[in-house]
C-alpha cells in the first residue's frame, strides 16, 4: 500500500483520541462496541497518508498496516510521565 487518503476523527468523550480509516470506506469497518467508549465520531481532517509521512505520535507504517487489516487505527493519547 502506497498511501491512502484518511479520515481523522474525534473522540467528544476522550481527550487526545483519535479514530482514522481511509476515507473511501468511512466507518464500515470499526466494530460497533467501539463506538460505546469512543463515542459518536467528529470528523477531524482529511490527509495523504504514505509510510513516509511523519506522524506525531504512531508509526504511518503501522498505521497503514492497521488500516488494509483491520479497516481502522485507533489513536490513544501518549502515557502520561509521573510527575
Amino acid at each position: 500500500m502506497s498511501g491512502v487518503l484518511v479520515q481523522v476523527y474525534r473522540s467528544p468523550r476522550r481527550a487526545d483520541t483519535y479514530l482514522l480509516t481511509e476515507k473511501a470506506k468511512g466507518l464500515t469497518a470499526v466494530p460497533e462496541a467501539l463506538f460505546g467508549t469512543f463515542g459518536n465520531p467528529e470528523p477531524a481532517f482529511v490527509f495523504h497518508l504514505t509510510a513516509e509521512r511523519a506522524l506525531a505520535h504512531a508509526d504511518p507504517a503501522l498505521v497503514l498496516e492497521a488500516l488494509q487489516e483491520k479497516g481502522f487505527y485507533l489513536q490513544l493519547p501518549p502515557p502520561k510521565a509521573d510527575a
